[in-house]
């Protein structure tokens, strides 16, 4: 397979290893460090914190480093907010050469000194930038300090780039939240109620849609992690009976840290699609034991299935027969987009992530065809040369791919964090199969 996958592409050798075809893709390698010279889709360590982070709505966030790395994620996702929009802005303690010689942590300590002063802010985040993992300044240290001084929590997020990829920031980011959370664990387990939504960022208000069905069926929210979070509700994370982990590549160990260290179990979910809406709102229902939530779930599932059922089927005969590629971060998305491609007569042709895991490209290899191409943290040029081969029709990625789609001639969808619409539930597939339908069936494409 190695051989065939040279023959029609060039591919550095370290790479082949994580690309394959069809049910072969299932064994691809993958939760590795990015080649060096493939010029990865990742982002950065401190990219993967910041995205994880940001949507804490009244948290104030201190990039300490450059300026260009606060540039480089300011107002990051399309998250909304129920409250305070103070994470929309992006602080950033500019360290220069001067700061490179003789260290930034007091430059630091002043910018601290200056937030608390104007914005009173109940928690800090303070992210450790790629300069400030070389020049050595403490920034743990500081931290202990303002929080003596000021009385709020300044929290260190350690995410120099160059110590690893944008998972590892995720991880860094969960190091952050357990840090914040794990001084409210000591609950009595009787007492605990409800769920806990992690991984769902309430991209063009996402969080909301989903809450309102578990509202609807009878299941409480307790802590959303970290879409429309807040400083309060993020303490009340620990009373939950269950978290629900959407975004497996960015939640999953604060999942598993939470369940080791607190109690609180946890299940994987996707709200991406009618199938793996209404199969999510069953299983939390079941987990929990709550015969009279999942009798409602059953109804409700039933009658928003109906609704879209017409819907569906009128937009299927316009995309039956075309063909679409997929790059995500994580595996339990791409799965979503592979499983809702196929309701809509779309066969997914090339799929990779960035974050994807072992277990994801099992379930992936066993829901694309023989010739489909499965590949783990994929560089542009593999993207090119695979969509090509191909002939993709529509690309779904991030904001790195759209220029790539757009080069080749292909129509491209945003399914990543920077959206302003919604994809997710029942009403998300309504505007995910409008927008493809728009996009893949333009008459600009026949000008091309």
């Amino acid at each position: 397979m190695a051989n065939a996958i040279v023959e029609q592409a060039e591919i550095l050798e370290e790479r082949k290893a994580s690309i394959g075809y069809g049910k072969e893709g299932g064994g691809i390698r993958c939760d590795q460090n990015s080649v060096s010279g493939s010029v990865s889709q990742r982002a950065c360590v401190y990219c993967g914190a910041r995205v994880v982070l940001n949507p804490i709505t009244d948290a104030f966030h201190i990039v300490h480093g450059p300026i260009g790395c606060a540039s480089y994620t300011w107002d990051i996702r399309g998250s909304l907010s129920s409250g305070s929009s103070l994470s929309r802005n992006s602080f950033s303690t500019d360290l220069r050469e001067e700061d490179v010689v003789f260290g930034g942590a007091d430059k630091l300590a002043r910018a601290i000194d200056e937030a608390v002063a104007k914005h009173r802010p109940k928690l800090l985040f303070v992210y450790a930038t790629c300069i400030v993992g070389v020049i050595g300044d403490d920034v743990e240290a500081v931290c202990r300090d303002a929080e003596k001084r000021h009385g709020v929590r300044a929290i260190p997020v350690k995410s120099p780039g160059f110590s690893g990829n944008k998972s590892f920031g995720y991880r860094m980011a969960c190091d952050a939240l357990m840090e914040l959370i794990s001084r409210q664990a000591d609950l009595d387990p009787d007492s605990r109620r409800g769920v806990n939504i992690l991984g769902d960022f309430n991209l063009a208000g996402e969080m909301w849609i989903i809450a309102n069905y578990l509202k609807e069926i009878g299941i409480p929210v307790i802590s959303t992690i970290t879409g429309d979070a807040s400083y309060e509700s993020l303490l009340k994370a620990p009373a939950a009976r269950l978290n629900l982990v959407q975004c497996a590549g960015s939640m999953t160990y604060l999942a598993k840290r939470m369940e080791e260290e607190m109690g609180v179990p946890y299940i994987k979910v996707s709200f991406f699609g009618t199938e793996d809406t209404s199969a999510s709102l069953l299983r939390i229902a079941e987990a929990l034991g709550d015969e009279a939530a999942l009798k409602k779930a059953k109804a409700f599932t039933c009658r928003r299935e109906a609704e879209i059922a017409p819907f569906a089927e009128r937009y299927r005969k316009c995309l039956a027969g075309k063909k679409a590629a997929i790059y995500v971060g994580g595996g339990f998305k791409a799965i979503s987009l592979i499983r809702q491609f196929a309701a809509m007569g779309v066969e997914t042709v090339v799929v990779g992530t960035q974050t994807g895991q072992p277990e994801d490209y099992e379930i992936i290899g066993s829901l694309v065809g023989e010739n489909a191409v499965v590949l783990d943290d994929a560089n542009p040029a593999e993207l090119e040369a695979f969509m090509k081969e191909k002939g993709a029709d529509i690309l779904v990625g991030g904001v790195k791919e759209r220029p790539l789609a757009y080069k080749l001639g292909i129509a491209f969808c945003d399914h990543n964090h920077e959206r302003k619409h919604a994809l997710a539930g029942y009403e998300g597939v309504v505007n995910f199969t409008r927008e493809i339908h728009l996009s893949m069936n333009s008459p600009v494409w026949d000008y091309l």
